[in-house]
């Protein structure tokens, strides 16, 4: 994979621009003096306020007073999606709102705003203190449920227990919630995803992967005093710039059993599933051009995460990199062990977290594939276990609930079961056929479970008979049970209801197993990993990502490909160049008309040597003075790898420059509503 450096967590100098970093352990001195500006906590908070979590797995920021927020296309394009129609598919033709009045809600969409951050270690310590690794384990989970409901203080407010640094700190986040987020500007997804798979990862690119959707609160565009203003210059070459966002998951900390599992084993199967999966949706899309339609935004997803297991496992084999992740964990082991103190309390948790990876690799299967959903790819089916688990857990002690029924996580469970998002029942009996069929094939025919779930029903017959006989298309119907609760659910006969009665015992066990045998066993060597990092090494490294609020720092810089420079920035004349009519290189019909307003030297996209990951895409991209420069939306071929390691010479950050945006809402959209909210 080119060169590629691991991160080595146990030195206290890292890379020149490494970090995903949390709000209130920001290194602003060690920026301060690289780049001579040091954020304040004045400017950390803007920041922080002016950033935005989406529910779909993605991040936004405001841009203007009046709730307008700034994500990715791809970001969107499930609402866009789900708000189109075979007669007018947004996807292709784009959307402008022309009117306030013309924003159209997103049917499950959700923004969340990190209003405040508390240390919770102590009462997270307290309530497992003493306990073994399952008593542990389970005062954990129950531990985070009373802090969550104790920090919501209404529907409106969510908020998180974080694990950071495998459980070596525990911080509580509060959230503002916004449910009602509105469609204002998409480009079209020929112009957004210019390239499809062929470009995804690389850069050279040429995107306008940019979308404005609009926060409402009570029925109002939401005032948001805090946001970021657009930069007049944009990024410039050699500029330093920030990334504000939410990276997913990262395993930079894990111990090299963890990642031998990931690589040997976990990895492997997601590629081969993943592959066939995308086998199968290409294959329906052949029907018709509405097949084609409704399957594409699963289809984006599949190819994107496909390429993200790739270049993981690329990486993972790489002997020079997996070679300096050992080397780091041994000389790690090396400073244990020479403490007495240490080698007593922590000596044993790397041996505690390999002696288990042999049992959750037995019991991985049953676990994906009933607990995880990848037998039951179907939204109709999540609708039906939403149900019945929450008709369930709802008659529990909060604290003794499956995490995601606690009473924190409620108004995201109720928007999902009204969401009035379209559902395709030729598509879902084509999904739920293909991942009863990969469930069988990875379980055995003659697995208990297996058995019990099929009888002499084949995977079509089986998917067939849920999806025609269900009444949970209709929102009103899954509303009813909802409101219903124990009573209604139980005495549902509902095809897909009964399916997934039928699996939710087998689906339970299969997580208890899991939960108790492994989940406890390595959280309880995480964190004791995480306390003797602490004592040989201290607190000034950064934790890997949670899909919470982080800041990276870095600058506008390109790199050396087989010897040849890349230089940092694209321009639209290079997109002409690339244009050749046929999908996925083809400029939609309106980029083609302004090509002689547009100047071909406007900057497009660029890159920087900012630390990201999955999850920062829709991160703003701001300077110094908080302004936008950019908005990130993918990473180069090299960053692939950065869920283990980050190399600043190679891995890069891709984005759409500001100025790239500015002009294509111009001249290219005429969508002025949207310029005079960004320039004001």
């Amino acid at each position: 994979m080119g060169r590629f450096l691991a991160i080595l967590f146990l030195s206290l100098c890292l890379h020149a621009e490494e970090g995903m970093w949390t709000f209130n352990n920001f290194p602003s001195a060690v920026v301060g003096k690289k780049y001579g500006f040091a954020p304040t906590q004045q400017w950390l908070d803007r920041v922080r306020l002016s950033s935005v979590r989406l529910a779909e797995g993605c991040s936004a920021s405001f841009v203007s007073p009046s709730g307008l927020l700034m994500t990715n296309h791809h970001c969107a394009a499930t609402c866009i999606a789900q708000l189109s129609t075979n007669e007018k598919d947004y996807m292709k033709l784009g959307f402008a709102a022309q009117s306030p009045a013309g924003e159209v809600r997103c049917p499950r969409q959700e923004a969340n705003v990190l209003v405040a951050i508390a240390d919770v270690t102590a009462r997270m310590d307290q309530a497992t203190k003493g306990l073994q690794d399952k008593a542990a384990n389970e005062a954990r989970k129950a531990e985070t449920a009373r802090l969550e409901k104790e920090c919501a203080s209404s529907e409106s407010v969510r908020c998180e227990v974080v694990p950071l640094y495998g459980g070596g700190i525990y911080n509580l986040y509060k959230y503002q919630r916004y449910q009602d987020v509105r469609l204002v500007f998409a480009p079209e997804f020929s112009i957004a995803f210019f390239g499809g798979d062929p470009d995804n990862f690389m850069f050279p690119r040429y995107n306008l992967d940019a979308t404005f959707l609009r926060v409402f609160d009570n029925g109002q565009p939401l005032q948001t005093p805090q946001h970021f203003k657009w930069s007049k210059a944009g990024a410039k070459e050699g500029e330093l710039t920030f990334i504000s966002g939410h990276p997913g998951a990262t395993n930079r900390q894990h111990t090299i059993a963890m990642l031998e599992t990931e690589r040997d084993f976990t990895n492997l199967h997601r590629l081969a599933y993943l592959s066939e999966y995308r086998g199968m949706l290409t294959q329906f899309q052949t029907k018709g051009p509405e097949q084609d339609r409704i399957a594409q935004d699963d289809l984006n997803g599949v190819e994107n995460s496909l390429k993200v297991y790739k270049g993981r496992q690329h990486a993972m084999v790489d002997k020079n990199f997996f070679g300096q992740k050992i080397a780091a964990e041994r000389e790690f082991q090396k400073r244990v062990q020479a403490d007495a103190k240490l080698r007593t309390q922590y000596g044993k948790a790397w041996d505690d977290i390999a002696a288990v990876q042999t049992k959750f690799r037995a019991l991985y299967y049953p676990y994906l594939y009933l607990e995880r959903n990848y037998g039951f790819r179907s939204q109709l089916f999540q609708h039906a276990l939403r149900l019945l688990r929450m008709a369930d857990e709802f008659e529990k002690p909060n604290e003794k609930r499956l995490e995601e029924y606690a009473d924190a996580r409620k108004p995201s469970l109720r928007q999902a079961v009204l969401s009035p998002a379209p559902i395709y029942p030729e598509l879902e009996i084509e999904q739920l056929t293909f991942s009863l069929t990969k469930m069988r094939e990875l379980l055995g025919p003659d697995d208990p479970t297996v058995r019990a779930l099929f009888g002499k029903r084949s995977p079509r017959e089986i998917a067939t008979g849920a999806v025609k006989n269900t009444r949970l298309l209709d929102a009103a119907a899954r509303k009813a049970l909802m409101e219903g609760g124990k009573q209604a659910v139980a005495g549902s006969h509902d095809s897909m209801v009964e399916l997934a009665r039928l699996v939710d015992p087998f689906a339970r066990a299969a997580r208890k197993r899991v939960e108790e045998d492994v989940e406890s066993v390595l959280t309880a060597g995480m964190e004791k990993l995480s306390r003797a990092r602490f004592a040989v090494y201290g607190t000034s490294l950064y934790p890997d990502a949670t899909f919470t609020l982080r800041l990276s720092y870095g600058s506008v810089k390109g790199w050396t490909e087989n010897g040849k420079a890349v230089t940092p920035f694209t321009i639209f004349g290079g997109a002409y160049e690339r244009n050749t009519g046929s999908f996925p290189f083809a400029l939609p019909q309106s980029w083609l008309d302004a090509k002689p307003k547009l100047d071909p030297q406007t900057r497009f996209n660029f890159v920087t040597n900012n630390d990201i990951i999955g999850g920062n895409s829709g991160s703003p991209v701001i300077n110094k003075d908080a302004e936008i420069v950019g908005l990130v939306f993918d990473g180069n071929i090299h960053s692939l790898g950065g869920s283990y390691g980050f190399d600043d010479v190679m891995n890069r950050a891709v984005a759409v420059h500001s100025e790239g945006i500015r002009e294509a809402l111009r001249k290219v959209y005429a969508a002025e509503r949207v310029l005079r909210e960004l320039e004001q």
